[in-house]
């Protein structure tokens, strides 16, 4: 098992760090400058900045130097571990930096030393987390799981914007690609009074360039730059141009990072004005597996 796994917190209140009670939680044990997991072999070290308050997994691979002796893997400790809302988020840095898991706090040595020790990739906690973005949770089963085993590309940041993004991933319809974007440009023109509250309209920026065809939802946390928070990415691929209901593909960029939500196009717009105000959570928008999504009601 080589390197130490750093615990990085991203939630600070008057410049000092908060962890809740994730170290006794996890039983860890003060060796030398660094920690012990209780019932494991793995070793932890605190890392914290003020200047990373809110920040967010995608952007973290950009702050760990390549190679070295750091881990696959970094555990963020953010405000649904300082506010016992959620246990620790893992983040990859390997395979498909940036992407998310969280895992339960009792659990963190095993997964860590299983996943250092090469019994478990990230792709098998991605493949096995539940709706709520848990690794082996009991949120029920994703009907739409974020695809793993991707081929390793680079692509360009996105654009820096609080408003929302719809990515075109997919270029084989040019005509029902268009036809998209007629109806931001119907959105963004429409007098408040005459908006569907229901079906609130998508408003976003979109981004039609063909670096980013075939880019996956894993792929998109570590494409958002930190500058500003983005509500949401929206990704119309392939999915998006063959199936009756134009479906976009949203990524969460802050609690799961790479979780995926399949959504009709006509529900985008609602979702992103309840992320804005964080009225919903990304996780209340994500199909369960042989459940009739809420929206189809709608």
């Amino acid at each position: 098992m080589d390197g130490e796994v750093l615990l990085v917190c991203t939630c600070y209140r008057d410049g000092k760090a908060l962890r809740g009670g994730l170290l006794d939680e996890i039983g860890a044990r003060r060796d030398g400058d660094g920690f012990v997991i209780e019932g494991s072999e793995v070793r932890i070290r605190l890392v914290e900045n003020t200047g990373w308050d809110f920040m967010h997994g995608g952007n973290v691979p950009a702050l760990v130097p390549a190679g070295g002796s750091a881990a696959s893997v970094v555990v963020l400790v953010d405000s649904s571990v300082a506010y016992g809302g959620g246990g620790p988020l893992l983040v990859d840095l390997a395979v498909i930096p940036g992407r998310g898991v969280r895992v339960p706090s009792a659990r963190l040595g095993e997964i860590l030393a299983a996943v250092l020790g090469g019994e478990l990739t990230f792709d098998h906690l991605v493949q096995d987390m539940d709706v709520d973005g848990m690794y082996q949770g009991d949120g029920g089963r994703p009907a739409f799981p974020a695809p793993v085993r991707l081929p390793r590309r680079t692509f360009p940041a996105l654009p820096s914007t609080v408003a929302p993004l719809l990515v075109r991933t997919s270029f084989d319809d040019e005509e029902a690609w268009q036809a998209l974007l007629a109806e931001l440009d119907a959105a963004g023109g429409l007098d408040p009074d005459e908006i569907d509250v229901e079906h609130y309209p998508l408003d976003a920026r979109a981004v039609d360039d063909r670096a980013f065809e075939d880019l996956q939802p894993g792929q998109v946390p570590a494409l958002v730059p930190p500058e500003k928070h983005t509500t949401l990415v929206a990704l119309a691929d392939s999915r998006t141009f063959t199936e009756a209901e134009r479906p976009l593909t949203v990524v969460d960029l802050y609690d799961t990072p790479g979780q995926a939500a399949v959504l009709p196009f006509r529900m985008v717009g609602s979702m992103a004005c309840n992320l804005e105000i964080a009225n919903m959570d990304f996780r209340e928008f994500v199909a369960h597996k042989d459940t009739r999504p809420w929206w189809e009601d709608s």
